[in-house]
């Protein structure tokens, strides 16, 4: 079975997991083989209430940044995937150069690539991290429920206001 494939949505009818129609049953024969034995995952769906949330948490965060923090985030997206990258929610990827100077080099070419990545020089290795997707199939409720946590955490320390306050002040928006 393909690691791509996406989740197939079955029903239990008592004594077997049934695919909850035609289309989802050509899927599943597609995909699985008569006699093979597959693990089921139960799969979470995320709350689009707590998706709309965080967005508007973030924004509002992006809202209230001191003026000295905000010319660093010109939209809210950079600072999401700022915070994000803080928090550890991110993919990294090291470069090693033969000097120094070859470093900044490296570092220059690649900092245009992604508006939103950061760049890092470590003597001659260039560290180039970015913020791992929040989307539905790239995050599930768990992770995403974490890296929210996280992420407005970081944001209510940098806007400078008591830990729950934007997420406070974004829900009563909502």
């Amino acid at each position: 079975m393909s690691d791509a494939l996406p989740p197939l949505p079955f029903r239990w009818d008592g004594e077997a997991l049934v695919p909850l129609n035609q289309h989802w049953a050509k899927r599943a024969d597609a995909a699985y083989t008569i006699g093979e034995t597959y693990t089921l995952v139960p799969h979470e769906e995320r709350s689009a209430n707590s998706h709309r949330h965080y967005f508007a948490s973030v924004r509002e965060a992006w809202e209230q940044l001191p003026e000295d923090v905000s010319r660093h985030f010109p939209t809210p997206e950079h600072l999401r995937k700022h915070a994000l990258i803080q928090t550890g929610f991110r993919d990294e990827r090291s470069i090693v150069c033969a000097s120094k100077s070859e470093a900044r080099r490296v570092a220059a070419f690649v900092s245009p690539m992604d508006d939103y990545a950061a760049v890092v020089i470590h003597e001659a290795m260039v560290v180039v991290m970015t913020a791992k997707s929040q989307n539905l199939k790239a995050m599930d409720r768990r992770t995403f429920a974490d890296s929210k946590d996280k992420v407005l955490a970081l944001l209510d320390e940098m806007v400078g206001v008591s830990a729950g306050t934007l997420s406070h002040e974004a829900g009563r928006a909502a």
